[in-house]
């Protein structure tokens, strides 16, 4: 029910980011995570002195191809916070690096006691998590006529929309935690103690969410009048949670589609134009 747009003239998020709730630990990740994420990049394409490649990703492999080209360094840009990496970084490890310095030294600045430092830090965390994660290896095939007789390969960032998805599921199974003490340490743990403990790549929250279903200018909210949503669903899309119990109005819309796409030497693909007449649902 929230769709991350704020009231006007409100900052970026609005309010929700003020509260700790599971809406501002999602903002907090995919922040984290975006710049871990910009700075492995740029690592990789050549745009900062201070990093390069992953060259720790090298010689052979298992499988039976040889690690080369260009890894993405995503440790830097991970873990530069602990010591602005010294000596020469590698490149994801720039970036996580560069994300922990830039990103968690607010909530550091703060005193990490505090329960929303804790929440901040731990959820900074499993954003630049959702990029490590799901690192992946991309290949390329030599060989007479492109027959990959081998391969050379390196480790790729997943794109930007997996590791958005990948914590929009996190989102979605946040864990309400309180503070407590170990020892001398204080810890974040489930709020209620039949849940299992949260991982580092979990999503955690202290305060409940806002009532997204009502326009409400006090706390920047829009509501979920006017929004489309999914009929045949009983996901938070489907129009009976969307709605809040309002109920939806149904509209036919003809759209217009390319279809019996022909190829024609040489060299173009030409479609005809297909209409079509579907169902749009949207909350009153």
């Amino acid at each position: 029910r929230w769709n991350c747009s704020p009231l006007d003239p409100l900052p970026v998020f609005g309010k929700v980011v003020t509260q700790g709730t599971r809406e501002a630990a999602f903002v907090y990740a995919i922040s984290s995570a975006g710049v871990a994420f910009a700075v492995t990049r740029a690592c990789s394409s050549g745009e900062l002195d201070k990093c390069g490649c992953d060259r720790t990703v090298q010689g052979g492999s298992p499988q039976g191809f040889q690690w080369s080209g260009c890894s993405d360094n995503i440790a830097y840009g991970v873990g530069f916070s602990q010591s602005f990496v010294a000596e020469k970084p590698d490149n994801i490890a720039y970036g996580v690096a560069f994300s922990q310095s830039f990103v968690d030294v607010r909530e550091r600045s703060k005193g990490a006691s505090s329960n929303r430092a804790l929440m901040n830090l731990h959820n900074n965390e499993a954003g630049r998590k959702a990029i490590l994660n799901n690192m992946r290896v991309e290949c390329k095939c030599h060989g007479v006529s492109g027959s990959c007789e081998f391969k050379t390969c390196w480790k790729a960032m997943p794109p930007f929309r997996k590791v958005g998805n990948v914590l929009k599921e996190k989102f979605d199974g946040a864990t309400e935690v309180e503070q407590s003490e170990i020892g001398s340490t204080k810890v974040l743990v489930p709020k209620n103690s039949q849940f299992k403990p949260h991982t580092d790549e979990d999503l955690v929250y202290l305060d409940s969410s806002p009532d997204f279903c009502d326009h409400d200018l006090k706390n920047g909210v829009l509501g979920t009048s006017g929004r489309q949503c999914n009929k045949t669903s009983k996901a938070i899309d489907g129009c009976e949670l969307m709605c809040c119990g309002r109920g939806f109005h149904t509209d036919e819309v003809e759209v217009v589609e390319r279809c019996s796409c022909k190829f024609h030497w040489c060299c173009s693909v030409k479609c005809k134009p297909c209409h079509r007449v579907v169902e749009i649902h949207t909350c009153r």
